[in-house]
């Protein structure tokens, strides 16, 4: 039996903090939407010394050559705070990841053209992570993996799941999903606030948080990341929060 669909940011929602953000009703009016994620004033300062230790490390590494500009990680947005969607609770967070059984479930839900793209190029395997979303504190609280590659979702048939899509047909499904697995949570909360911080010090600097999608698409509740920013977001584990 396929587990109750886990209600995505549809396509995205965007965080609370800019309270005038409005929610496109279809997944064509939030295709191209870029309403930038809601955060708190990033720290004075940046993060000019983070990502100088991060690219010493990287070049230490691996002989100061550049890797490759390729996808090969996640960031999958999902809402830890209650909120009813056609009379539903779309809330889903981290802590009820790991309550299903085997702490995995469905990534259903995803209702945005190149969303539902990115799924469908996810790889059994790889790893991502777990971004609470439109939420007082949004940021990244987890990793996963994902344990199933892309199959028809189930919620677009089911008249009762706000996700329902009429135009859809069992024999040409439009909209895919995944199944995802929980790896372990963050050493520590990162706060969107902390990444953002570093984005716009990257964009001066050239760090791998330069053209973050998290940035650059910011509804978009699946985003892909490349090597270099997964790692560089990863090393923030280590540091004390800013």
């Amino acid at each position: 039996m396929p587990w109750p669909s886990r209600k995505r940011d549809k396509g995205a929602v965007a965080d609370k903090k800019e309270p005038d953000a409005k929610i496109a009703k279809t997944e064509e009016e939030t295709s191209d939407m870029e309403e930038e994620e809601k955060s708190t004033k990033p720290p004075a300062g940046s993060s000019k010394s983070g990502w100088k230790n991060w690219k010493k490390t990287k070049e230490s590494d691996s002989g100061g050559e550049e890797s490759k500009i390729t996808y090969c990680h996640w960031l999958l947005k999902s809402e830890p705070e209650s909120r009813l969607e056609k009379g539903v609770d779309v809330k889903f967070s981290i802590d009820d990841l790991k309550a299903q059984p085997n702490q995995t479930t469905c990534w259903d839900g995803v209702r945005n053209y190149q969303a539902r793209n990115f799924l469908r190029a996810m790889k059994l395997g790889q790893q991502a992570f777990f971004y609470h979303s439109n939420c007082k504190e949004p940021g990244i609280v987890g990793i996963v993996k994902i344990v199933k590659e892309a199959y028809p979702d189930h919620t677009q048939f089911d008249q009762k799941d706000p996700h329902y899509d009429s135009t859809s047909r069992k024999e040409n499904p439009k909209w895919s999903m995944v199944d995802v697995q929980f790896v372990r949570m963050t050493k520590r909360f990162i706060p969107l606030s902390e990444i953002k911080a570093h984005h716009l010090a990257h964009k001066g600097d050239g760090g791998p948080l330069k053209n973050m999608m998290l940035f650059t698409r910011q509804r978009l509740s699946i985003q892909p990341l490349t090597q270099e920013e997964f790692d560089f977001i990863l090393s923030l584990e280590e540091e004390k929060p800013r």
